[in-house]
């Protein structure tokens, strides 16, 4: 969302090794403002030091994910792709003819939500919406 996330200090708080490695790809993935997959991040990974493998971005990637640093999504028809743990809940529009995600929060949709769920019987704890769509053209 635009924000720096010190995702080395965050490793520091869970108890996490950072080896030199390891605190590149935090660096990487606390300035990134899109949701890369694996591959993505390894290209700018090796960007700043080349000897990092793309299986070192995986473990690193999955490591970082248990300790709930980063979490992944499963974007319809695309690969896993990552973004760090925001403290403000969002919700994702995704373009399907570029891929592009777009977050966006909505307090009228998080009331709706909340209403449904109270309406089944239930009392909202989390959730997760992700829309698909293709950008409007305008009329000619």
């Amino acid at each position: 969302m635009g924000t720096m996330i010190d995702v080395e200090a965050l490793c520091l708080k869970k108890g996490l090794r950072i080896t030199e490695q390891r605190r590149v790809i935090a660096r990487v993935l606390g300035g990134v403002d899109d949701h890369p997959d694996v591959e993505a991040l390894h290209r700018r990974v090796a960007a700043v030091d080349p000897r990092i493998s793309i299986a070192t971005v995986y473990r690193t990637v999955k490591l970082f994910e248990e300790a709930g640093i980063i979490e992944r999504h499963e974007f319809q028809g695309g690969r896993s792709r990552y973004e760090t743990v925001q403290e403000e809940h969002h919700d994702h529009l995704i373009d399907v003819e570029t891929g592009a995600v777009i977050e966006f929060h909505d307090p009228e949709l998080e009331d709706l939500q909340a209403r449904i769920a109270a309406r089944l019987g239930y009392a909202l704890v989390d959730h997760r919406m992700e829309l698909y769509g293709v950008a409007r053209k305008p009329p000619e």
